[in-house]
């Protein structure tokens, strides 16, 4: 009987083949359960915890209840053009008309309650008003509160005031909009054709419906055993719903990966391939950030149960198909390995020189255009084509409103202080459009107060940050700092708090890998599978820079949390098909992994909602990546494939 350690687990699951599959069974069905009743466990608010502005939201919703974190409704209301927008009694009726439709417990404000001419349009008949409705947290439950509390507020409104033309936007209804408008025909029409070329790929593949079909099983027991291990962590520290996203995707690719190894080397790649994606998964996990904790967290249990499941219940289900079904495909393989011959065999496929160095070129200029990245929400303009809140939107734009004022900021006033001398001061920053001390009592809570801020510029622009910066600034002298909060410094707090701890943690993440790997396999072998997987996930930020940022969607930013989780997907499947290659790997089983990741994403995900069409397209796009980089490989059994040392030294 064979001394390596991979080999007796594996012989031991083949013994116990009944057990070993009723035991992943239960994982599947009991564990999938478990894992839908834990989701609440998960932080559901996609801020970023720990720093000035999260302090600030915190502080407000605990002693207001609304606001902070939470971008407000702007209600719209355009006037017939004879009607003085400034007079009291119009500038009081709708101020009337605001305040009753948005319910108890609602904070509004407008230029009946300050006289500042900011909350009016250029045009002389365009007013608006901030609304902040009595419930709403930055969870999923506050946030679909506050776009329920938007329909209410738009029927109200035009049943008070019904000569005049009025709308309500803002960012959660816009983003709501963009949710509810759903796929049109030739969208669905798409996602089912992924979804069939998904299946059509696999089959092709792997010669036969079970053979397609263990990978999904594998990747079904991974997903479900990871997440039922985050959320045990969860119950111990903050993580964030991020990881609902990154795993399954990440998951089915290794799944594809393990499967398409060769039975002599399959055991042993995956152990070298699980610990070094589980080393650098630990590093990051014990950053102090919790997206950075999240995403390492996660990644560390989709290595943990992708191995345990690649080392039992891929030899069972080995068993149960031809050993052809999981080699490497012979020349009619229905186009998926041309003329390559078989995985192992001097009939591999020939590296090309001239579409490797191009594919190369390629990675490394959209690694450059990941230094250009900008994190935060899309621009409101980018999040919805149509629908209430873009005409909304539209009305006040048209009116000279800058969009500024969907993200305002919200400073914290302190008991004894002055309110209307911080809003003063506040209104003095440059780019600011106004600063309110609203005197009702919904603004001021034992002794302290709200002064709300009104940028020009939206948070997530160079311009909109210039002006958070300037704002604190203006507001840090005394004995101690103000408190600056709202929605508008929720994107800064993910950089501050998130982004510059990268030069750190990706290092420190990837000296892990590559000490775990080299340990298990060559150093030669290590740098190269490291350091291709670090280049894999940078060049997948940039590809979200030029698509997003600079390409047709001009959304001005990424949705800060995407690239932390396309990087990490990129990352993971990018060293685990390095390292499946080298243990002698089929040069296919990189691309139609990459493939089947691509085309299960797009089959999923595609569809209106910009957030959903970020991370969608930063998964396909990093698959594709990584398809290019694995159908250049250097075939198995070339002198550049290293030898595997035992994995006892981990096992």
């Amino acid at each position: 009987m064979s001394t390596e350690p991979t080999v007796r687990i594996g012989d031991f699951a083949l013994r116990h083949r009944v057990a070993v599959g009723v035991v992943w069974l239960l994982v599947l069905l009991l564990g999938g359960a478990a894992a839908v009743a834990g989701l609440g466990r998960l932080d559901q608010s996609f801020t970023a915890s720990g720093g000035p502005g999260h302090r600030a939201n915190q502080a407000i919703q605990e002693r207001y209840g609304n606001g902070a974190a939470v971008a407000p409704l702007v209600a719209v209301a355009s006037w017939p053009a004879a009607t003085d927008v400034r007079t009291a009694e119009t500038a009081g009726r709708f101020a009337d008309a605001v305040r009753r439709a948005a319910g108890p417990g609602a904070r509004t404000v407008s230029f009946a309650g300050t006289g500042d001419e900011g909350f009016l349009g250029a045009d002389g008949r365009t007013v608006y008003a901030l609304v902040y409705p009595g419930a709403g947290k930055p969870d999923l439950a506050g946030l679909a509160a506050v776009e329920a509390a938007a329909g209410t507020l738009r029927a109200g409104l035009r049943s008070a005031l019904p000569t005049v033309r009025v709308e309500v936007t803002g960012v959660l209804p816009l983003q709501h909009d963009s949710a509810v408008a759903g796929p049109g025909p030739a969208v669905l029409a798409v996602k089912a054709g992924c979804a069939l070329g998904l299946l059509a790929l696999l089959v092709l593949a792997f010669r036969s419906p079970l053979g397609a079909s263990a990978p999904l099983l594998l990747a079904g027991v991974t997903s479900v055993g990871a997440l039922v291990l985050v959320e045990a962590v969860a119950g111990f520290t903050e993580i964030s719903f991020i990881v609902v996203y990154l795993v399954p995707v990440t998951a089915l690719v290794l799944a594809v990966h393990r499967w398409a190894q060769p039975p002599g080397t399959a055991g042993r790649s995956a152990v070298a391939a699980g610990a070094a994606g589980a080393a650098a998964c630990a590093v990051l996990a014990v950053f102090p950030a919790a997206f950075l904790r999240s995403v390492g967290v996660a990644g560390l249990a989709v290595w943990v149960a992708g191995t345990a499941a690649s080392l039992t219940l891929a030899p069972v289900l080995g068993s149960l198909a031809t050993r052809t079904t999981r080699t490497a495909p012979t020349t009619g393989a229905a186009g998926v390995a041309g003329a390559a011959g078989t995985a192992h065999g001097r009939g591999g496929r020939r590296p090309r020189a001239l579409p490797a160095a191009i594919g190369l070129a390629l990675l490394v200029l959209l690694a450059g255009a990941a230094t250009q990245l900008r994190v935060g929400n899309p621009e409101a303009h980018a999040l919805v084509a149509g629908g209430p809140a873009r005409d909304g939107l539209d009305r006040l734009t048209a009116a000279g409103v800058p969009s500024g004022v969907l993200n305002p900021l919200e400073v914290l006033v302190p008991a004894g202080t002055d309110a209307a001398a911080v809003a003063a001061r506040a209104a003095r920053v440059p780019g600011v459009l106004l600063a309110a001390a609203p005197a009702a009592a919904e603004w001021r809570r034992d002794g302290s107060a709200v002064v709300v801020v009104v940028p020009e510029e939206e948070p997530m622009t160079a311009a909109g940050a210039a002006t958070v910066t300037a704002l604190r600034s203006a507001l840090s002298g005394g004995t101690a700092a103000l408190p600056v909060g709202g929605s508008g410094v929720v994107d800064r707090d993910l950089v501050d708090g998130v982004y510059r701890l990268l030069p750190f943690a990706v290092p420190a993440a990837a000296l892990a890998a590559f000490l775990a790997l080299a340990a298990l396999t060559t150093a030669g072998a290590a740098v190269r599978a490291v350091s291709g997987a670090l280049l894999a996930a940078v060049a997948a930020a940039g590809a979200l820079t030029v698509l997003w940022q600079w390409g047709p969607p001009d959304t001005g930013a990424v949705t800060g949390w995407v690239p932390l989780v396309v990087g990490a997907f990129a990352f993971c499947v990018s060293l685990d098909r390095s390292v499946a290659s080298a243990a002698g790997g089929p040069w296919w089983a990189g691309p139609v992994a990459a493939g089947a990741g691509a085309l299960a994403v797009l089959a999923v995900g595609i569809g209106p909602q910009v957030e959903l069409a970020l991370l969608v397209s930063g998964f396909a796009m990093a698959a594709l990546f990584d398809a290019l980089a694995g159908g250049h490989r250097t075939p198995p059994g070339s002198p550049a494939r290293p030898t595997y040392r035992s994995s006892f030294q981990l096992v």
